[in-house]
């Protein structure tokens, strides 16, 4: 089993990327080997896949960025549909070999999904099969915006009925400072997830990144193989 975790989202502009390089910077810290792997990223410009490149940077990690994200399309939209707007297909080996390449020269995994849980990867695949198919422990970056409590449970009961490994939730508050009912609201999930809750990422200044502290390491390293 290969000693690594899927980070996916509520939904899409969740906060994944910068709750997974928040734990990449936290496991290098810690002086561990992190490799990352964005299977999809959509969206992609000129720049490049941006999602893919933070990741990279987050890990310290020098592998080619087409093994770091070996499926790019230029629509912002599910992989699938990316990939026919550009009469493409998603090519599923291309997402195998590159994890298992990866798996292979790091002690540690990270994979970001795109979008929520149930998003297409292929006409038969979504992103809870990819972390079915490569047997990793799920963490779920969470909005802490109105809307989450549902938005949350929804993933959680979701990764339950597939018999998925949930390592915990880390609510990112990526969408800036909260309302007087939003705070509330959090509040509200925060009873609701008890220790599934293992991180929480302040409102970031351009630039900054979160505190080691934000995310408990040792919560969701209690969920990946003995070495």
């Amino acid at each position: 089993m290969t000693r690594g975790l899927f980070i996916t989202g509520t939904d899409t502009g969740a906060g994944k990327t910068v709750v997974a390089c928040a734990i990449a910077r936290a496991l290098v810290a810690r002086g561990l080997d992190v490799g990352v792997l964005k299977p999809a990223e959509t969206g992609v410009g000129a720049e490049g896949p941006l999602d893919a490149q933070a990741l990279r940077k987050a890990a310290g990690a020098d592998d080619p960025l087409e093994v770091v994200c070996p499926q790019q399309f230029a629509l912002p939209a599910a992989p699938t549909v990316a990939a026919a707007a550009q009469d493409r297909e998603v090519d599923l080996g291309a997402m195998d070999a590159a994890f298992h390449a990866l798996e292979e020269s790091h002690e540690i995994l990270l994979v970001e999904g795109a979008g929520g849980l149930l998003v297409p990867v292929t006409a038969k695949l979504c992103m809870a099969d990819l972390a079915a198919r490569w047997e990793l422990p799920v963490v779920v970056a969470a909005r802490a915006a109105l809307g989450t409590i549902n938005h949350t449970l929804l993933t959680l009961e979701a990764l339950e009925r597939r018999g998925l490994a949930l390592a915990g939730v880390v609510v990112s508050h990526s969408g800036g400072p909260l309302s007087g009912a939003d705070a509330a609201n959090l509040e509200a999930l925060r009873a609701a997830l008890g220790a599934r809750l293992v991180g929480e990422i302040p409102p970031l200044a351009p630039g900054s990144q979160p505190a080691a502290a934000a995310v408990d390491l040792d919560a969701l390293l209690h969920h990946l193989p003995a070495e």
